[in-house]
């Protein structure tokens, strides 16, 4: 079953501590919200299986439509039902980054940013310095617990936020976590500079390739993220504002970037809810482009940002982008990714 409270924790960095030689090392984030509510953000930084090395990425300048939808929920814990209609993170389904790009950093090490504590301490550190900065933290809920004071920054009552890295495609020990739209993150905005910092983790054991109600690891199926620069078919272009009157002819362009011919009989683009539109079958020959019109009843490209996957014959995400509104906002231009 999913997790039992999901949702995003709106708050200031005060402090952090980093926990050395335990079993299940944490980077602990000290927060507090406008009413002066304080809670500890438990970020995992080693994994119970093997291989135990976190994947990590950092996005420092990160423009995602998920920014805007946050917009209006207030300092403190905001819950966050299922589905795809808010700002719930999903890394298989919300094309938030290129998993290909993750990497992987040891806990801990003797260096200076050589390990997974170092990177989020020097973005963590640069909020707690900027007394305008904001920390989205996505996770599950723990506490409160009037009576117990919290075990790392003592503060009473105990309370704060765990599970903030990729909770879906877990092996059987964790498979009870899984569940689709409530995977963890943290997003830090510096209103001052205009600029968000995205910090995603997932785990080495977990599949890419999900069951899109429960999240469980698909059968049969290969679940390791793509190499880098391997997907043969992708995304590079969409007109997401046409020019004239609704209904607006959207269109969506595809790319054969292998030297084979691929066939895209029974392919289809999605956006976020779930809405699909057919690819035209047959072969897309190498190094060829496909225009793909997404007509009345198909996938919708919204003017305040969206997100396109794009899917192969048996269903699988073969590639995914998202877009902004600010990208949308000229009209009759693509937008190019």
């Amino acid at each position: 079953m999913p997790l039992k409270a999901y949702g995003v924790l709106i708050t200031r960095a005060v402090d952090t501590r980093r926990e050395g030689a335990v079993d299940t090392p944490h980077y602990q984030i000290h927060l507090t919200d406008d009413q002066d509510v304080h809670y500890r953000a438990a970020v995992n930084v080693l994994s119970q299986e093997r291989p135990s090395e976190l994947l990590y990425l950092v996005d420092e300048d990160f423009r995602h439509p998920v920014t805007g939808r946050l917009a209006g929920l207030g300092s403190g814990w905001n819950s966050l039902p299922p589905g795809p209609g808010g700002p719930n993170l999903d890394f298989v389904r919300g094309n938030l980054f290129d998993p290909a790009k993750m990497r992987t950093l040891p806990p801990d090490g003797p260096g200076a940013d050589d390990d997974l504590a170092d990177i989020l301490d020097h973005y963590v550190r640069r909020a707690v310095a900027d007394p305008d900065a904001r920390l989205y933290v996505f996770g599950e809920r723990f506490g409160p617990e009037p009576r117990v004071k919290d075990k790392v920054f003592g503060f009473l009552p105990g309370n704060g936020i765990h599970d903030i890295h990729m909770n879906q495609g877990n092996s059987r020990k964790f498979r009870g976590d899984d569940g689709v739209w409530q995977d963890g993150g943290i997003l830090i905005h510096f209103p001052g500079q205009n600029r968000w910092v995205a910090i995603f983790l997932a785990f080495q054991s977990q599949s890419w390739h999900t069951d899109d109600v429960t999240g469980h690891a698909l059968e049969d199926v290969e679940g390791n993220r793509p190499e880098p620069n391997t997907l043969p078919v992708r995304i590079v272009a969409a007109l997401v504002n046409p020019r004239g009157p609704a209904p607006e002819a959207e269109t969506v362009t595809l790319f054969n970037a292998s030297p084979d011919p691929v066939d895209l009989t029974g392919w289809r683009i999605g956006d976020r809810l779930g809405q699909k539109s057919p690819v035209p079958g047959g072969p897309l020959a190498p190094a060829t482009c496909l225009v793909v019109p997404l007509g009345a009843n198909g996938a919708r490209l919204g003017n305040h940002g969206g997100e396109i996957t794009l899917l192969d014959a048996k269903g699988l995400k073969a590639h995914g982008v998202s877009y902004t509104k600010e990208q949308a906002a000229r009209e009759g231009w693509s937008v190019v990714f």
